[in-house]
């Protein structure tokens, strides 16, 4: 329930709708593979990885998952800026979800002769 104006309102969502809503968009589901393989991450580091991504889709990409609670953002006061982001439990919680959907994609992209190439792959790291 969220308060508005002093009275609460009931938000009904669909659990479908709310997950894409929060991973929804080409890069959210990188920055989830690169966090859980590196612990804590700059963003030029996450943006080497990605590599075809802009710095501005990169930034607004890693401040809606911010926002909704599966990053946090560290930004130090040094010269120059030094910002680096890590999952919170929450960003965590959803890593089970994306290793089954992981082995589900390497299934069908065996059945198709489709050779995955990710070094960071979520279905590599959870046979490990």
């Amino acid at each position: 329930m969220r308060k508005s104006k002093n009275k609460l309102v009931k938000i009904s969502l669909c659990p479908i709708n709310y997950l894409t809503n929060v991973l929804g968009g080409r890069w959210k589901l990188h920055v989830l593979c690169i966090l859980n393989n590196g612990g804590t991450v700059r963003f030029g580091q996450i943006k080497k990885k990605i590599g075809k991504v802009s710095n501005v889709m990169l930034s607004q990409t890693l401040k809606e998952l911010e926002r909704d609670g599966i990053v946090i953002r560290h930004q130090y006061n040094e010269v120059p800026p030094h910002v680096d982001y890590t999952l919170t439990q929450k960003g965590k919680d959803v890593l089970s979800a994306l290793y089954l959907l992981g082995d589900w994609a390497e299934k069908y992209m065996q059945e198709e002769n489709i050779t995955p190439k990710c070094e960071e792959c979520l279905s590599d790291m959870n046979k490990n």
